[in-house]
């Protein structure tokens, strides 16, 4: 699975579940590149370098795709009081 599939199954998971939905964009908000208002495209998303980092200490690959449901356990995890 690739970045852009991945990201239709979480849109999909996310548009019969507005619970999940609320927690993937408060998660996304927090992964947001610092001062990403500056910068091409004008998008809060996260720096590739940050991303790489991330799936390398979670997966042991730079260059893995995290399964839907290990964002979703996340997003719930993460958003949780």
């Amino acid at each position: 699975m690739g970045w852009g599939r991945l990201t239709l199954s979480l849109a999909a998971r996310a548009a019969v579940n507005p619970p999940l939905a609320g927690a993937l964009v408060r998660v996304i908000w927090r992964f947001r590149r610092r001062k990403w208002y500056r910068r091409w495209p004008f998008l809060p998303i996260p720096s590739r370098e940050y991303v790489r980092w991330r799936m390398h200490t979670a997966y042991g690959d730079h260059d893995a795709v995290p399964p839907v449901k290990d964002i979703v356990r996340y997003a719930q995890w993460a958003v949780k009081p």
